[in-house]
Formats: C-alpha cells, sequence, structure tokens
C-alpha cells in the first residue's frame, strides 16, 4: 500500500510522574510491524531505548486535547505520546492504525484453520474434566504458563498447527470446568462465618474468572472466522457473527451467581401489576395541564446519595458487567443494576439545577447587557452543584416516554439582587396588571414565583424537553437535551446534545447555550463526577458571548473539577470578565475594572423546590410514576426495586411494540418538535407578545 510508508520524527513520551515528558526520536518500521524510539535522532543507529510490536495493538486518540495520543501494545505495555500539533497527532495515528492493521490481519492469515468450527465452551467441562482431582492453583499455573513460556524465551512464536490448536482447545475446557468448579465451591460457602460466600475477594475472584473464560472464548471465535475466512475468501453477506457461548443476560444477573428468574405474573406485588395497567396509551390524555402552584408544597424530601454500601456488595455484579462492554460502546440500550441508581428521575434532576432562583432572576435585572452576561454565567457555574446530589457518582431513572415532571419556587423579592433603575416597575403598570391578571390571577405578590416543567418527548434517541419562567420578570429557558452514554474503560462519559434558550423579553435579549459532558470515574472503588468540555454561551443581539472550559482531571497532578471562562464583546473582542475555580466549591470573577468577587458554591443558600404531594399527581409524574422504586431504594431492597424497575419498562417497551404495529405516532402533552430541537407549548414570549398586542388594540 502507498499508505504503507516508514516514518520517522520527534514526538513527547510521557515517562512518569517524576520525569514527566520527554522528547524522543520514533521509527515507525512498518516491514517488521515495530514502533521504536531513541533518545535523539542522532542515536538511532543503536540499539532503540524501546520497541512496541503492533500487531493486535489499539492505536487511541486522547480525549484530554488534540495532540496526544496512546499505543497500547497486545503486551500490556503502552506508550503515552504527543505531537506538536493536531495535524501531526492524525499523521502518526494513521499510519500507526494501518502498520497495526495489517500487521494483525498477518497473524489470523498465517494461521491455518482449525479442523472443526463446532467447538462450543458451553458443552465441555464438568466435575468430571480431566485435571478436576488436582489443586485449582496448580492448574491454573499449569494452564496460564504454556503461553508465558513461549513468549518469556524472547524468540519468535513458531506457527501453529491445528493439533497444537487442538491442545489449547482442551486446556480451555479444562479451565472451563474449573471455572464452574470454582464458582460453585464459592457459592457453597456459608454465608456467614470466617470465609462466607460474600467475601470480597472471593468475589472479586468469580467475577474475573467469568470475565477471563468470555475473552478467551471470544478470542478462540475470531481464530475460527479467520481460518474460514481464508479458506472461503472472505464471509459471505449478511453472515451473523454469534458469541460461541451465549452471555448472560445483564438485565437479570441481579444477583450474586447464576441469573434470577423473576416470578410469573400472579406472583408479583399488587403495585407491580398496578404500575403494568396504569392506562393504555388510547386512554391517556395528552392535553397539557395546568399546574397551580399553590397547590404544591415545599418538598422535604432529600436524599443524599453517599452510601456506598450497595456498590460494595454488589460488586461482582459490577464486575461482570464490565467484562460484557467494549470500549466506545452506546450504553443508550444496556439496562443497568438498579443499585446502583439514584433516588429521581433524570427530570427531576433537571429541575434541581435551577436551585438558585435568586440567580436566575437576578439576571434580567442587570443594568447593562455586560452586565446581564455576567450574571448569566454566574448562575449557570452555581448550577451544578446542586443538581448533583452527595459526592458519589449514581445514575438517575432514565425517563419513560412521556414522563413530566413539575416544581416551582418561590423566592422573596427582596432576596433577589437589583440595580438602580432596574427593576419590576420598568414595565408599564397596565402591562403588569394584565400579565398578573392573566397569567398568575393573583394580586401583587411579595415573592416571585419561577415554574418549571419537563418531559421526556423521545425515547430512542433518549430526549428530554424542559421549560422554566418567571412570568412577573418576563423571562423564561427552554432547552432540550439528548443523553448519549459510553463505556470507557474505567469511567464511563455522558454527553449532553442539545441546546438551550433563555428569553429575557424585557431586554428583548437570548442567550443560547450548551451543556458540559459529565464522566463517572472509578467505577470499580469509589465512583464520583467530574465535568468536562468546552461550553458557549452566546447573545447575538448585544454581540456579547462567553466560552467556559471543564476541565477533567489530568494524566497527572492537577485539580478536580477545576473550570475556567471569560466573557467578551465580539464586536471589540474585549474580555469583561475571567472566571476560574472549581464548579463545586469557590469561584472567582475577575471584572475589566480590577474587582474580583468570590462565591463560595458550599455556602450559597439553596431554595427547595414545591412539589404537588403524590395524590395530586398524574400516573406519568415522576414522582408517582417511580414511587414504589424509590421507596424500595430507601428501604435497601434491590431485589424489590428491580421488579418494580422492570415492570415499568416492560409496560414502555410493550406500549411502544403497540404503536409499532399499529403505525400510531406518539403524541408529546407540552413540547413541540421545531426543526431539530423541542419548544414548550405555551413560551412565555408567545403570552406577553399577545398581552402586549392586546394592550395596542386597546388603545
Amino acid at each position: 500500500s502507498d499508505h504503507m510508508e516508514n516514518i520517522c520524527g520527534y514526538l513527547m513520551k510521557y515517562t512518569n510522574l517524576v520525569t514527566g515528558w520527554q522528547y524522543r526520536f520514533f521509527v515507525l518500521n512498518n516491514d517488521a510491524g515495530l514502533l521504536e524510539y531513541f533518545v535523539n535522532e542522532q542515536s538511532r543507529q543503536l540499539k532503540p531505548r524501546g520497541t512496541l510490536q503492533l500487531a493486535g495493538a489499539v492505536i487511541s486518540p486522547s480525549d484530554e486535547d488534540s495532540h496526544t495520543f496512546t499505543v497500547n501494545a497486545a503486551s500490556g505495555e503502552q506508550y503515552k505520546l504527543r505531537a506538536t500539533d493536531a495535524k501531526e497527532r492524525q499523521h502518526w495515528v494513521s499510519r500507526l492504525q494501518i502498520c497495526t492493521q495489517h500487521h494483525t490481519e498477518a497473524i489470523g492469515k498465517n494461521n491455518p484453520p482449525l479442523k472443526s468450527r463446532s467447538f462450543s465452551l458451553a458443552s465441555q467441562g464438568s466435575a468430571n474434566s480431566p485435571g478436576v482431582q488436582r489443586r485449582p492453583s496448580q492448574n491454573a499455573v499449569s494452564f496460564f504458563n504454556v503461553g508465558h513460556h513461549r513468549l518469556s524465551t524472547g524468540k519468535r512464536v513458531p506457527i501453529m498447527q491445528p493439533d497444537h490448536l487442538v491442545d489449547v482447545r482442551e486446556m480451555m475446557s479444562q479451565a472451563e470446568g474449573q471455572q464452574k468448579d470454582l464458582i460453585r465451591s464459592i457459592e457453597c460457602l456459608p454465608v456467614s462465618g470466617h470465609l462466607t460466600s460474600l467475601d470480597q475477594d472471593l468475589l472479586m475472584l468469580k467475577a474475573t474468572s467469568m470475565a477471563t473464560m468470555n475473552c478467551l472464548n471470544d478470542c478462540f471465535h475470531i481464530l475460527q472466522l479467520q481460518h474460514a475466512s481464508q479458506q472461503k475468501g472472505s464471509l459471505p453477506a449478511g453472515t451473523t457473527i454469534n458469541w460461541l457461548e451465549p452471555k448472560i443476560s445483564l438485565a437479570n444477573h441481579f444477583k450474586n451467581g447464576a441469573a434470577q428468574n423473576f416470578p410469573a405474573e400472579i406472583n408479583k406485588p399488587a403495585s407491580v401489576r398496578e404500575e403494568q395497567t396504569v392506562a393504555e396509551p388510547c386512554q391517556l390524555t395528552r392535553e397539557p395541564e395546568e399546574i397551580n402552584p399553590d397547590e404544591e408544597l415545599e418538598d422535604i424530601c432529600d436524599d443524599k446519595e453517599d452510601d456506598l454500601g450497595a456498590v460494595e456488595e454488589q460488586r461482582s455484579v459490577i464486575l461482570h458487567l464490565l467484562s460484557q462492554l467494549k470500549l466506545g460502546m452506546d450504553l443508550t440500550r444496556v439496562v443497568l443494576p438498579t443499585f446502583i441508581l439514584e433516588k429521581r428521575s433524570l427530570l427531576e434532576m433537571y429541575a434541581d439545577f435551577m436551585s438558585h432562583p435568586d440567580l436566575f432572576i437576578a439576571i434580567t435585572n442587570g443594568t447593562t447587557p455586560e452586565e446581564r452576561m455576567i450574571r448569566f454565567v454566574e448562575y449557570y457555574l452555581t448550577s451544578f452543584h446542586e443538581g448533583r446530589k452527595g459526592a458519589i457518582a449514581k445514575k438517575p431513572y432514565n425517563p419513560i416516554i412521556g414522563e413530566t415532571f413539575h416544581c416551582s419556587w418561590r423566592m422573596p423579592k427582596s432576596d433577589v439582587a437589583t440595580d438602580a433603575g432596574s427593576n419590576s416597575s420598568a414595565h408599564s403598570a397596565s402591562e403588569q396588571v394584565t400579565l398578573s391578571k392573566d397569567l398568575e390571577g393573583q394580586k401583587e405578590l411579595d415573592y416571585y414565583t419561577v415554574k418549571f416543567v419537563a418531559e421526556q418527548v423521545s425515547h430512542h434517541p433518549p430526549v428530554s424537553g424542559f421549560y422554566a419562567e418567571c412570568v412577573e420578570r418576563k423571562m423564561c429557558v427552554n432547552a432540550h437535551v439528548w443523553t448519549k452514554s459510553k463505556f470507557l474503560g474505567m469511567s464511563i462519559g455522558v454527553t449532553m446534545v442539545g441546546e438551550g434558550v433563555l428569553s429575557l423579553l424585557e431586554h428583548g435579549e437570548e442567550y443560547t447555550f450548551s451543556l458540559p459532558c459529565a464522566y463517572a470515574r472509578s467505577i470499580l472503588t469509589v465512583p464520583w463526577v467530574e465535568l468536562g468540555g468546552k461550553v458557549n454561551i452566546n447573545c447575538l443581539k448585544t454581540g456579547y458571548s462567553a466560552s467556559i472550559n471543564f476541565h477533567t482531571k489530568p494524566f497527572y497532578g492537577g485539580k478536580l473539577h477545576r473550570v475556567t471562562g471569560e466573557v467578551k464583546q465580539n464586536t471589540t473582542n474585549t474580555v469583561v470578565c475571567r472566571v476560574q475555580g472549581e464548579w463545586n466549591s469557590v469561584l472567582e470573577f475577575t471584572y475589566s475594572n480590577g474587582e474580583t468577587k468570590y462565591v463560595d458554591l458550599t455556602k450559597l443558600s439553596v431554595t427547595r423546590k414545591r412539589v404537588r404531594p403524590l395524590e395530586k399527581q398524574g400516573p406519568f409524574e415522576s414522582r408517582r410514576l417511580w414511587q414504589h422504586v424509590t421507596e424500595s431504594l430507601r428501604d435497601g431492597d434491590i431485589d424489590k426495586a428491580t421488579e418494580h424497575k422492570r415492570a415499568l419498562e416492560e409496560q414502555q417497551r410493550n406500549e411502544e411494540r403497540l404503536r409499532a404495529e399499529t403505525e400510531t405516532p406518539w403524541c408529546t402533552k407540552y413540547f413541540l418538535k421545531e426543526g431539530d430541537g423541542w419548544v414548550y407549548h405555551k413560551p412565555l414570549w408567545k403570552t406577553v407578545s399577545a398581552v402586549q398586542s392586546q394592550q395596542t388594540d386597546t388603545n
């Protein structure tokens, strides 16, 4: 191939925490399939300082920046490298990937096909397997030393002949039988005493042995496909590649040991049966419901997610789950175990981002476009801390299509920051009276009301729409978010695709904004959340914009939860405010006049949202819909929570199947599709325009 060229040049290589990054001269040897490096170009004639075999390697551009990438060899050795710019990184990555693919395919082609392709680990291994009577540790050592001994000689591994592969197959059969015996022995241990079946080390051993056998099984299958491909030239179109052994269903693997079979419908709790028969789609009214804020009561629920107990007890399930996932896999359709859920819906989590309504309302009180943009940035950065419930990373419930959440906040007017010349009297008295009468049905009050509504408007892809408004201050925000989650190894990344628009009707301004990515880190130990990525806030009318960077923790050193940003006037390219700090701790705002302001998020007052009691909520409002799951999680009954969760998900699947069969489109309740986004059916800007038109006609 023209692209199979030998390239060389300087790259930075990460060595360790002490030495850090160092320039080294790298050489890609395509003929040998090697990546070598030297101290410098002059020492190229000497022995390389390091060499990586590229066959079976994985070349991965880093998410940290546009310059870094890693080379992960099949041996487990890794090079973390950094080019001078994005273009040079792409050049190296593409050439390395081509070389890697060429030599990986060559290994498969050089191995002859097996005599039989009907081998399945599922049919092999039992208590009578050869060698079972020997000590398991001896068997494991002898089994894994086969490959280790050959590789340690440093010589080229000879191509395995069919009889050699048969030997490996027999060893795999023995290992499979031993692994099953190991699982059986662990599960037969008592649940209490000195050594129990719930011992953490034994659970880890059980999960990793299962994952290891799955991996070996998959590798064996790949070899069979390669040999068959060599014999037939290529796989026929439409060929389906299946696992040799059926994997355990993620949805059912909630307990230690085998999959859990849920009882038949007649044995289910009455509450679960009720959930499944809440209402047929044709019986549900999709007409928007006007929620009276006076019916809402101050929320007394305070579910902090600081409990690690369930995660610690179910670590084997997490390990098994990880063994089923592959890097970059989309987790949208993966059913996650119940014990990692936090006790609220994703729709309610979006509402909790509004827990500082005083800062939200104060945005429109800014006397200048510059001040309003800065106030919006301040509100935006303070919203994420309260949106998280505790330091432990847990996942909110995936909303059911058609699910809604309503709440409101009441904020005393005296607690909202104002500026001279900018207050509620800025618009005419007649307009205030009309808005108050038509929209609120109340007389002048000593507090502002912020109303919030969210709806799950789509299931695949999972899209949520949410809307909040403060009628008295003539401001509202409309947003739609599509959550895309991916498996990243020891972490999970969630991309928030979508856009929000804040409308300040008093000033005729619209601020568009996006949301950062979220990452659940250290999912095998103490899972924690960090935000990452760049977001932008723009106001087309005023020409002001803000650029905010949420920094993920670097490979070594550095602070957690760091955020930096700046606000500037686009016309003059003048920076009017800079911000730095941590999004869950202290933020520092530095203004163009030299003044500095510190905001300690841990000391900011939180206004509790107001929610209707469960008995007044509709069947598809979040808290009523998920109440049995939430109650079971509070009681620590994971099995019962799982049953309720499965019932809801099964109901959703059945209704989706019915709509597909009858070709009935889903009808949303509060949000309408406009272009690529979703807009609230009765936004404040339409209401205010109607009021203003009415006043014009009257005059």
